[in-house]
């Protein structure tokens, strides 16, 4: 019994704790009909730093697993075939086409699993 009532304090902590994260970077003060005020967190839309960085990351993952399976030629006659397509894979194939930082690290993924395997 002790344990059950434990887990349900912890939870209900952690629950408190995420919420006063979440007004420390502002919150909207409401009064409801019976005159009750309530706090709650304001609700942020945007990008943040992070989801940017965390994005262009995973792409260039992305990128670079296409251009290291496919190998460098067959990947820049994709692209090619992507260019001479409609806007949308015209677009596509500027996102993906490989540039220097897609190149230098294919590179050194290759050199490091040169050691590996």
């Amino acid at each position: 019994m002790a344990n059950a009532n434990f887990v349900e304090f912890e939870t209900r902590a952690r629950r408190i704790a995420r919420q006063h994260r979440r007004m420390a970077r502002g919150y909207v003060t409401t009064i409801t009909r019976d005159g009750l005020i309530i706090h709650r967190p304001k609700r942020r839309f945007g990008l943040s730093p992070r989801g940017i960085a965390t994005t262009l990351a995973v792409l260039l993952a992305f990128k670079v697993m296409f251009f290291m399976y496919l190998g460098p030629i067959t990947y820049a006659g994709r692209i090619a075939k992507l260019e001479a397509g409609t806007m949308i894979e015209q677009a596509g194939a500027w996102v993906m086409s490989a540039g220097p930082a897609t190149e230098w690290v294919a590179q050194t993924i290759n050199w490091a699993m040169s050691f590996l395997f």
